[in-house]
């Protein structure tokens, strides 16, 4: 045990030497300790907002049960936009290598979770995201992660759509790329129109898959019909 927690304090004074981001501990429980990584000035002033927020709402923010609220929606909110930390073409290219292969290439059912831009309210669903490639593929897990980065932001599906084609067009070079993004918006369903059941779909595509058989196929595959 003691060779454990030795190992742990050694891990945990190599993470903290990053000039970027600090990492503390948020658990004083020997049993258990959850590493945190975070901007110490930026959550500052983050959780400096989000108390004046909570004021102005009409809440008592030194109450109990809200003296930690506004460091803990500081951190959220750090992880929740952290896609603009990250370079989704970077991510793809990091693991390309050629292939002859030259059938196409779906990854379905990828699940994300996102903001709204107008509301800063999530929204989320499932992306359906797939490629012909030309001489180069990428791990799959890279496919996830694109998507992943782009929806970790600020964001309106239609524009996230087109993103994530995008950079799958310019990373690989592929003879086409299809994306369908299927989400529920609570902007919509929690306020305003307050439609409950409401789906929204969005679809981009490029190359091959703008002809009509190529994107059937792809969309069977999917089990995706537009109506």
């Amino acid at each position: 045990m003691q060779l454990v927690q030795l190992f742990e304090k050694k891990l945990f004074n190599l993470l903290s030497k990053d000039k970027k981001m600090d990492f503390k501990s948020t658990e004083s429980d020997s049993k258990y300790a959850r590493i945190d990584r975070f901007d110490d000035k930026t959550v500052k002033e983050l959780e400096h907002h989000y108390r004046e927020i909570l004021r102005l709402i009409g809440e008592d923010p030194d109450r109990e049960g809200l003296l930690k609220t506004p460091f803990r929606v500081a951190k959220s909110m750090l992880f929740l936009t952290q896609g603009y930390e990250m370079d989704p073409c970077e991510m793809l290219q990091s693991a390309v290598f050629t292939d002859e292969y030259r059938e196409m290439i779906v990854v379905k059912d990828i699940v994300f979770y996102s903001m709204c831009e107008h509301h800063m309210i999530p929204f989320f669903g499932k992306a359906h995201v797939a490629y012909i490639p030309n001489g180069k593929l990428t791990g799959l897990s890279k496919i996830a992660r694109v998507v992943n980065a782009y929806a970790r932001r600020l964001q309106i599906q239609e524009r996230m759509t087109t993103q994530i084609k995008e950079c799958i067009q310019n990373a690989l070079d592929p003879l086409g790329v299809a994306v369908v993004v299927e989400a529920q918006h609570l902007c919509m369903q929690m306020r305003g129109v307050e439609s409950p059941n409401s789906v929204t779909t969005t679809s981009d595509f490029t190359g091959a898959f703008k002809n009509n058989v190529t994107r059937n196929e792809f969309l069977n595959l999917i089990g995706h019909k537009f109506h």
